[in-house]
Formats: structure tokens, sequence, C-alpha cells
């Protein structure tokens, strides 16, 4: 049975292959997982649809196309665990054979010796034999420090003994970049950092962007989640975060001010009368940015239940395609990370994006008298080809009220 790369999306025609989990010529179940497909927007995971002997065609690393075969599974052939060993002795009988005749010195003998026991990928061994890399001076990331093709660097550090150089040389040597300066390391960019790069440099071409400030006094709505958090943990399965809250005032905000929900279709504007909203999650790759399809339709607890869903996948890279496609407005958090100030990027063709940030304790003039009040800043970017100033700012004025009077939103006042 052959293993292909299967139809992921119709803008996606090729991908990089992660490592393999099994070695070539291991026995393999039905459902076990072989590989993960790495894309531009997500990531898969190919299982076994049967069970079987693997025969691995493409390793590990490379760039494919969609529809590529790149191994086979032979069914009702599944070797025991004698031969498995066996095969493994002789692979390894045999590529010792290999390294003796390339080896010129004793040091690369010891090399060898002391890879063997460092856990790898098939492909990483490869790469790294092609490249003259030891692979006992490599750190893996993997889990049980099990050494990745990402770690690898472009090339083997020259063994050149040190010389004295005219001082221009030296600041040549020492520049930024130059290949033999051990102090820099140079890896090939992921696709999904690759799509992350090209969408945001295209906002800042495409787009008239624009950002308005402005900042929430968070004390009422800490003290709702205070009071509240116990019983609604208890009853939801979840906890009541901020992110609800901001999620149910966006909603509420573009009904009163569609046009920030729209987006610009060549000379038409198109007025969404949904509200499908983006969440800007870390995942392991990079940031991804899944939709809450119909947040105006969701409760509470629905809305927290699915962020935190969002966010357990994104670091594992298990998000659907489906599932970070489209969206109308997005959110982004950057408060997380300890950002108090920013200006998110657009997420086109969507037209606006709220930056929240951390809160942090502020003196602050409230009926004429110097208080201390928790204070988050908020930013909206917005698209001034579709958005003017005064429809930006009253927008963000109406999320703040929402937040720092959420009884007005829950009552739908």
């Amino acid at each position: 049975m052959d293993i292909k790369v299967p139809e992921i999306g119709e803008s996606i025609l090729e991908v990089v292959l992660g490592q393999w989990n099994k070695e070539n010529g291991s026995s393999v179940k039905q459902d076990e997982l072989l590989l993960e497909l790495e894309t531009d927007k997500v990531n898969l995971d190919i299982l076994a649809e049967t069970s079987g002997v693997l025969e691995i065609l493409v390793e590990g690393g490379e760039t494919v196309e969609v529809g590529t075969v790149i191994g086979r599974l032979k069914e009702g052939a599944v070797a025991t665990p004698e031969e498995q060993e066996e095969d493994s002795k002789d692979s390894k009988d045999s590529k010792d054979s290999e390294d003796s005749e390339d080896s010129e010195d004793s040091e690369d003998s010891e090399d060898s010796e002391a890879a063997a026991n460092i856990p790898v990928n098939p492909a990483v061994k490869k790469l790294a034999k092609e490249r003259n890399i030891d692979l006992s001076t490599v750190q893996g990331s993997g889990r049980d420090g099990r050494i990745l093709v990402d770690d690898l660097p472009a090339e083997a550090p020259k063994k050149t003994e040190a010389k004295v150089s005219a001082p221009a040389s030296t600041s040549a040597t020492s520049s930024a970049g130059n290949a033999d300066d051990k102090r820099s390391k140079r890896v090939p960019m992921t696709p999904i950092r690759k799509r992350i790069a090209e969408k945001l440099l295209s906002v800042r071409q495409q787009t008239a962007m624009l950002t308005t400030f402005n900042e929430i006094d968070m004390l009422r709505l800490m003290q709702l989640r205070k009071n509240h958090q116990e019983a609604f943990q208890r009853k939801h399965d979840v906890k009541l975060g901020f992110m609800s809250f901001f999620v149910k005032a966006c909603v509420e905000s573009l009904k009163d001010y569609p046009e920030v929900n729209a987006r610009i279709d060549g000379g038409d504007i198109v007025y969404q009368n949904f509200y499908d909203i983006g969440i800007a999650v870390g995942g392991k790759k990079g940031l991804v940015v899944p939709i809450i399809r119909d947040a105006d339709r969701l409760h509470f607890d629905e809305i927290e239940k699915v962020i935190r869903d969002f966010a357990e996948r994104a670091a594992n890279n298990k998000l659907g395609l489906e599932e970070i496609q489209g969206g109308t407005f997005t959110i982004s958090n950057g408060g997380v990370y300890g950002s108090v100030l920013s200006t998110p990027l657009l997420n086109p063709p969507q037209c606006g994006i709220l930056g929240m940030h951390a809160i942090q304790e502020r003196p602050v003039v409230i009926n004429g008298e110097i208080v201390i009040r928790p204070i988050m800043n908020v930013a909206l970017s917005y698209d001034h080809q579709l958005i003017d100033g005064s429809q930006a700012v009253g927008f963000l004025k109406q999320i703040k009220t929402y937040i720092e009077d959420p009884e007005e939103m829950l009552l739908e006042l």
C-alpha cells in the first residue's frame, strides 16, 4: 500500500515531511502515527491505514508535492522482533563498514561511535553525514533530547587554526552572517514562518492601516470574575477568563459598527452579518488564528471551552485547515507575554483587529480623586480604506464601555 501526501486544501500544493516515527523496515500497526506533514498553514498527522512493514521512499525534511508517494506499507509481512533486531544489526554493520571506508582518521571514527548512542530520526543521520556534522555536538530539541532536522546547522564548523589577520580582514570575518563565524547559525525558514512573513509584509503593502488606542479600567470585570469563578468552574468545568468577555464585547460592538466587520472585495464592500472571531494564539511553529464560528450564538462557557481547545491543539500543531480559514474580526492578546502596548497587524481580508495588553495598576483620576486602578491598554488597528477614524474610535470606546460595565453587556441593555 502506497503512502501518499493527501490533498489538504486548494491553496496547498506542497508540504515538508516531518521526521518518520518508525525506522525503514520496521513493523507498523494500523492507525499508528508514521510522520507529520508541515504546510504553510497547518500540520497534518499521517497514520498507518493498515499493519505491515514500512518502506521509506522519501526521508524527513524533504519538500514534496501533494500526491507524492513517500513510502509503502507491505501488508501481511510484519517482521518479528528477532528479524528487526537482525536487520538493525546488518544495517549498523553495513554503515560501520561505509564509515570506516570514508574515514581517513580516528577522529571521525570516534565521532560516529559517540553519535550511535544519541536519539535521532533517520533523516538526521543522512543529513548529518552529508553536511559532515558530528551529532555529539548537536543539542536535540525533540522528545527525550531527540535530534530533529531543524536542530542541524547548515554545515559543519570548519576546523581551522587561528591565524593573525590584518585589521580589515578581521572586521570582515566577524561581520554578521559570515559562514565562517561560529557565533552565527543559519537554518531554513519553515513553511509556516515563510507564510507569516509574506502575509505580514502584504499587510503593509496592500492596506491603509491605522491604529487607535484607549485604556480600560478592569476593576469591575476582575471583581465579577473573582466573585463567580468558583461557581462558574464547578458548573461548566472550565475557568472563566477575560477573553470571553472581550469576544462578547467585540460582537456587540461590531453590530453597532458594521464597517469594522466588513471586508473589501475589489471595488465592493462586503458587509458580513455573521461574527466569526479569530483568536491569535502562539503555536509550536508560529502564530495561528483559529476561528470561533458564530460567536454571537455562544454562551460564555462555550467560548471559554473553544478557546481552551484551540490553545491546547495549537501547541501541538493539531489545528485543522478549516479551523484557521475565514473570520471577520481578530483579537490578539499580547498581554499574556507581558506586552503593555503594541500595534497589532491586520489579518486580511479582515479590516479590523483588537489588541489586548497586560493589566497594570496605575494612578488615575476618578471624580476628582487620585486612585489606583488595574488598567489595560487596548489598540484597534483598522483599514482606513473602509473604516473612518470616527468609526474606529467609536468602536473601541464601545468595547471600553462594555468591559468597564459588564452588567450592561450581560443584561443586553
